[in-house]
């Protein structure tokens, strides 16, 4: 693509089996200029995860104008960290096994984060990204934790602390606990019901002998004050609160709630 040729737009999409977000960026100065999400219907089991795409393809015209660049972000809990000194690319599937039921049949990718020394290893969705391949020719794709440790990494430089952030989903959250620009952990948990959250709460700070009375627990994700999940996070962790998304506001005009939201997908 000549210089000609190029608009200076780029379209990151985050996928998930529940549905997909979108926006568009300007290049020149890395604002969001639009974003859409789409639920897919969680009583449709007959339809075809390709055949839900394809109607938001139609739906969505913008996801078919011409972009410089697009990127994929595969957003699900199959997914784990690897130190770059204990990482090899011929068994993916092993450093997965641990959390993750595997199948000899998977597909297992990688991200590179070397800023960090380490890699994410995880199961993309081996069929959407070949509808995107359909729609696009060629894109970029990568793991949405990916994104979101690499982001908190890179905030917690010269922060001595420990910090614990939550990433909240539907049907699964993450935790992730950094201190310098070191991941000391990151997992992904199913939950249920707010004590089935603030179980796996507890019991990660015990492991890392973090003192209810004095870590700092931030959340981020489709969280609000007046969630019950936040509420009982309050009762028993002293200093409690929602991520800090002024800085990411910057770039786009959406509100407080949608920057902490769509995290990952506005910082792709």
């Amino acid at each position: 693509m000549n210089i000609v040729e190029k608009n200076y737009k780029k379209l990151s999409i985050q996928v998930s089996l529940k549905g997909l977000s979108f926006c568009t960026f300007d290049m020149l100065n890395n604002t969001v200029i639009s974003f859409n999400e789409i639920h897919f219907d969680p009583f449709d089991t007959t339809t075809k995860i390709e055949d839900l795409f394809a109607n938001a393809f139609q739906n969505y015209p913008e996801l078919k104008d011409t972009y410089d660049a697009v990127l994929v972000i595969h957003n699900n809990n199959l997914s784990t960290f690897v130190p770059t000194a204990l990482f090899d690319e011929n068994f993916l599937g092993s450093y997965l096994q641990y959390n993750t039921k595997v199948f000899e049949t998977d597909f297992f990718a990688f991200d590179e984060i070397p800023n960090n020394q380490m890699n994410a290893v995880y199961i993309p969705y081996v069929n959407i990204n070949n509808f995107f391949i359909d729609q696009f020719g060629s894109f970029d794709y990568k793991h949405a934790n990916s994104i979101l440790v690499s982001k908190l990494l890179v905030a917690s430089k010269n922060i001595d602390q420990k910090k614990m952030f939550i990433h909240f989903n539907s049907g699964h959250f993450e935790i992730i606990v950094v201190q310098n620009q070191k991941l000391l952990l990151f997992n992904s948990f199913e939950y249920s019901t707010p004590e089935d959250f603030m179980y796996y709460i507890l019991f990660t700070a015990e492991q890392l002998n973090l003192n209810p009375e004095n870590f700092q627990l931030e959340m981020i994700g489709k969280i609000e004050t007046e969630s019950a999940f936040f509420k009982i996070a309050y009762q028993y962790i002293r200093n409690v609160s929602l991520i800090d998304v002024e800085d990411l506001r910057w770039n786009n005009y959406f509100s407080e709630a949608e920057n902490r939201n769509h995290f990952i997908l506005f910082n792709s």
